[in-house]
């Protein structure tokens, strides 16, 4: 589907090496910790001090506030674009992350400059499963190459571009070397949540969520589908948490979405946390604290920019539970 003419892994990694050894992008190594959360699951923990200095965004030029903001995606440089997919009539862009902190970082962007607050079209579905799939091989020792994706919108989802795109990270990237039981978060939604929709959630996670099972070679239309029930079931949570899920409650006016959400995606499964704050200060850490989060709250992995938000949290991990919450709504599901 994706018409590329070696592996996807081969291309994103030889790239990625390329645009590294050239300086075409501006990778920062960030130090490591595991923090287990009072409930039970491990999250990650990164600290990279770069981060303070990285330019965001969705700001505009102080200097000159109407001119338009930067596009990365508009016309993305040959230094960091891999592919142009599917092959013959491109929809989207595989790029390279400008400003990775882990290896191999990429996204998928619409050729077209499309919102980020829209809702997801078949083709963005499809294009990001097909590189799921694409990336996923069985190695001969028995284990399996996988990748995650994530995806924000909304003003409190942590999006930092306003050209629709996803995001890609390898998940063995994301381990490295630190010991210790880590997994993707969105593995372990296998809770029912719903007597009768296929929606599942993690009981040990401090706000509300949901994943949904994907088939092995889905269509675009079920990819749809699932992706609607997701956005439905959170809002109909999040507005009406006693009542019973509103399948018909309105998720868009005008093509955008009326909430801020994350969504992440594996090959088989998607999930999704609806947000009502993007950032959230760590205690006692001072006035300049602010730790932003995104999509990557779904495979379980955060990040910080200041030492004493990294030592506060590595010696009360505790914190992180009244963190996580603070960024989304009450649990609740449809089974008592």
């Amino acid at each position: 589907m994706l018409g590329l003419l070696e592996p996807l892994h081969k291309a994103v990694s030889k790239k990625f090496q390329t645009a590294f050894s050239n300086k075409d992008l501006v990778f920062s190594d960030t130090k490591l910790a595991l923090l287990k959360t009072r409930a039970g699951p491990t999250f990650q923990l990164r600290y990279c001090p770069a981060l303070a200095h990285k330019p965001k965004g969705n700001e505009k030029d102080a200097k000159d506030p109407k001119r338009p903001r930067f596009d990365p995606f508009a016309d993305p440089p040959s230094e960091l674009l891999v592919a142009q997919i599917p092959c013959g009539h491109a929809s989207h862009f595989l790029v390279l992350n400008k400003y990775p902190v882990i290896h191999n970082h990429f996204i998928i962007a619409t050729t077209a400059n499309k919102p980020q607050t829209d809702l997801l079209e078949l083709e963005d579905l499809e294009m990001t499963h097909a590189c799921l799939r694409a990336w996923q091989t069985h190695e001969h020792d028995g284990s399996s190459r996988r990748l995650y994706a994530f995806f924000n919108s909304g003003e409190h989802s942590g999006a930092s571009q306003v050209h629709r795109h996803l995001q890609f990270l390898p998940v063995e990237d994301m381990s490295g070397s630190e010991p210790g039981p880590w997994g993707l978060l969105l593995d372990g939604m296998t809770t029912r949540a719903h007597p009768e929709l296929p929606l599942f959630h993690d009981p040990c996670l401090p706000f509300l969520h949901f994943s949904t099972p994907l088939e092995d070679e889905p269509s675009s239309t079920d990819l749809l589908s699932k992706y609607l029930l997701l956005l439905r079931a959170a809002l109909s949570a999040t507005e009406h948490p006693s009542q019973p899920l509103d399948q018909e409650i309105a998720i868009e006016k005008n093509g955008q979405t009326t909430f801020s959400y994350n969504l992440g995606m594996t090959r088989d499964k998607m999930a999704i946390c609806p947000r009502k704050s993007e950032a959230v200060a760590v205690p006692g850490a001072g006035p300049e604290s602010s730790v932003a989060l995104n999509g990557t709250i779904l495979a379980g992995t955060l990040m910080v920019k200041h030492e004493a938000e990294w030592n506060l949290l590595r010696e009360t991990p505790s914190l992180l539970n009244d963190m996580l919450a603070s960024i989304g709504y009450s649990p609740t599901t449809w089974v008592r």
